[in-house]
């Protein structure tokens, strides 16, 4: 259950327009966390409506300067100016235990690499959890900023992808990220 009120923005990028919550905070010496991302759905009438029903909010907000910043960042990292987002503050609230160490982990996966769903299983001393660490890629609410895309299937394979598009999004995020070719599922 989240404590703090979110408020969200829509916004254009290279790929589609995306959507962003973050928690509103009252106290000027605590940074605005991101709580939602939201990549392209298949309109931007439906990532608008997404991103407002996961936020709560009744309507769109004019971001507060270092979500403004942080909205450029990602315009600029998906036209291929890569970014890293692990300065961004991150709303953990309501996340399990297992999902946010696999989130902090793979925060610090570099653009352009990826690893593999029981590489970070074993990274993280549950061997034989690479179902889990999937499970928690599927629940990530906020791919890109965590970069789920860069967690593989066993080979090199892409593995699923819980964002409009599916397989084919992820891979559109990792060429623009130039990762290294993967295997393709046919």
């Amino acid at each position: 259950m989240r404590m703090k009120k979110l408020a969200y923005a829509t916004f254009e990028t290279g790929i589609g327009v995306c959507g962003i919550a973050w928690s509103e905070s009252h106290d000027a010496r605590e940074a605005c966390a991101v709580a939602l991302f939201q990549l392209p759905e298949a309109s931007e009438g439906l990532t608008k409506a997404r991103i407002a029903r996961k936020s709560g909010a009744t309507a769109e907000s004019k971001p507060p300067a270092e979500i403004a910043a942080l909205i450029e960042r990602v315009r600029k990292h998906l036209r291929g100016e890569m970014q890293d987002f692990q300065d961004v503050p991150i709303e953990w609230n309501g996340l399990e235990a297992f999902s946010r160490q696999v989130y902090e982990f793979i925060r610090r996966i570099p653009a352009g690499s990826t690893m593999t769903y029981g590489e970070i299983a074993k990274e993280l001393g549950a061997p034989g959890s690479a179902r889990a660490v999937g499970q928690a890629m599927g629940s990530n609410p906020v791919p890109l900023l965590i970069p789920c895309h860069r967690v593989l299937a066993a080979g090199g394979k892409s593995g699923g992808f819980s964002a409009h598009g599916g397989r084919n999004t992820k891979l559109r995020m990792l060429a623009i990220e130039r990762a290294v070719p993967l295997q393709l599922e046919f």
